[in-house]
């Protein structure tokens, strides 16, 4: 087993709260694999590296020889979970939960060790809980301290509906801890409050009380909002390699170290030399290119994340030449010779004269590759790869 101080370093690297870490500590020091829960309801098909955030930590936890058990909410899918939600959240039905689980299992599995992973669902033990059993689980906590919870707080002093199954959300959860006898749970910070109740829970039947650890919420590509398909924000899992490429690519500076301890398993003691090396200056897209070759990598394979920046349709750097850079033949019309802000302009890389002059002061036009200096004409039967800055670039023919 890896020394406990070395394993804490490891276990709190972008932690948002270890609670208690006392508690941890004695956990670590009986020297056996502790039994480390993460639920997950099966609520969407697709995954985003915001998801991962949690599964990265599960992996951590794996790499220090503990126990994971990855649960699917299959039953608290169809309740709904109301963290963070202003309105009662519509359930799922058993084919939709079924279905998602299957494609959860499928993508999670490329960061988590399969070997080393228990894959569990909580209607194994919830839908052998009849209703007398769930009187008595409902007897374990108060409205007054349910109304604590912010989100609920918020809707009941707002007026909002709140529906008595939610109430249940929290207590299931906090069960499957019971069930499981989970040593530690992670969970996102909007699920405090549910975490919470596995202590609660387990102390009442007995049981030693979990851990709880939070992680952040990542945001996502425009820095602000949290990464969500629905804000258009996000990187999917299941992104191609290429779009994954250019999407780590635009990441805003000030976010990529966050990215880099959220998302990444180099050291962090690696990470703060980029850092270093970026505030001395250091162009930090180059930093972007090394954790996208390693997100890549886990999700599409070394070959792919060689290969990224060359995938049709990516923004690729300045000089670099994809594949299938597609074909514009423009016509002399009877000139002798076009000089490049024309090629530019008719081969549909820039926009006009004045966006030509732009980009050839700047330098950011090449030509199969090299960056060019001064200007350039171009005669019947030229054929040339140009790049007008990193978004247009098209092989260009000149015809009659």
């Amino acid at each position: 087993m890896v020394p406990i101080d070395e394993a804490l370093a490891i276990i709190k690297r972008g932690v948002d709260e270890l609670l208690p870490e006392e508690e941890l500590v004695k956990k670590l020091e009986q020297g056996r694999p502790l039994r480390i829960k993460a639920g997950f309801d099966p609520t969407a098909p697709d995954l985003h590296l915001g998801h991962t955030v949690l599964i990265n930590k599960l992996r951590q936890f794996q790499d220090l020889g503990h126990e994971v058990i990855f649960l699917i909410g299959d039953f608290t899918g169809m309740i709904g979970d109301p963290s963070g939600k202003s309105a009662t959240r519509p359930p799922l039905t058993e084919e939709q939960v079924a279905a998602n689980a299957v494609t959860y299992k499928e993508q999670v599995f490329k960061i988590l060790d399969p070997a080393k992973t228990r894959v569990a669902f909580n209607s194994e033990w919830m839908s052998k809980l009849g209703a007398a059993d769930m009187i008595r689980l409902a007897g374990q906590y108060t409205v007054a301290r349910m109304l604590e919870r912010d989100d609920f707080a918020k809707r009941y002093q707002s007026e909002q509906s709140i529906a008595i199954h939610e109430f249940l959300y929290p207590l299931i959860q906090g069960y499957d801890s019971v069930a499981l006898e989970a040593d530690v749970e992670l969970g996102g910070t909007d699920q405090k409050f549910n975490l919470l109740m596995g202590r609660v829970l387990q102390k009442g039947h007995g049981q030693e009380p979990q851990v709880i650890l939070t992680m952040p919420i990542l945001e996502g590509l425009d820095g602000v909002q949290k990464m969500s398909k629905s804000l258009g924000n996000y990187i999917g899992v299941n992104d191609a390699p290429g779009e994954m490429f250019a999407k780590l690519l635009s990441v805003p500076d000030e976010l990529l170290w966050r990215y880099f301890e959220l998302l990444s398993f180099r050291p962090m003691e690696e990470v703060a030399g980029y850092r270093e090396a970026v505030a001395g200056g250091a162009n930090p897209q180059d930093y972007k290119k090394i954790l996208a070759e390693e997100i890549i990598t886990r999700f599409h394979g070394e070959e792919a994340a060689k290969n990224a920046h060359n995938s049709a349709g990516n923004r690729v750097a300045l000089g670099e030449i994809p594949d299938n850079v597609p074909t514009v033949e423009i016509s002399l019309d009877g000139q002798g010779e076009l000089p490049i802000a024309a090629v530019l302009r008719l081969a549909g890389l820039v926009k006009n004269g004045a966006a030509a002059r732009d980009v050839l002061g700047r330098g950011a036009v090449f030509i199969n590759g090299e960056q060019l200096e001064g200007g350039r004409e171009f005669v019947l039967g030229d054929e040339a790869v140009i790049q007008a800055g990193k978004k247009k670039i098209a092989r260009v023919v000149i015809a009659k």
